[in-house]
């Protein structure tokens, strides 16, 4: 039996943590936020009152954020592919 670490394994750096926590919650807000809308018109609301207050961002978040976490999850899994190719070149 051996006791040598095998340290060949890719780690998860702050960047990709950062990365995967933000699209995350990105994503989760925007799902949130998408769901506000009909529930906000199933309540009452009027067109004319989703144009004050947050309505207006909670409105563009989920335009904005899912492209922007997708982006982010595609940047992800290009920085660990890199990675992962330079550790299997240094073998």
């Amino acid at each position: 039996m051996s006791t040598h670490e095998d340290s060949s394994g890719t780690s998860n750096g702050l960047l990709d943590r950062i990365l995967a926590y933000t699209a995350l919650a990105l994503t989760a807000a925007s799902i949130i936020c998408f769901f506000a809308i009909p529930i906000g018109t199933a309540t009452g609301m009027q067109q004319k009152d989703f144009g004050q207050g947050a309505w207006p961002f909670i409105a563009a978040l989920p335009l904005y954020g899912l492209p922007v976490a997708f982006l982010m999850i595609i940047t992800l899994l290009i920085i660990t592919f890199v990675r992962r190719g330079r550790a299997n070149t240094r073998r």
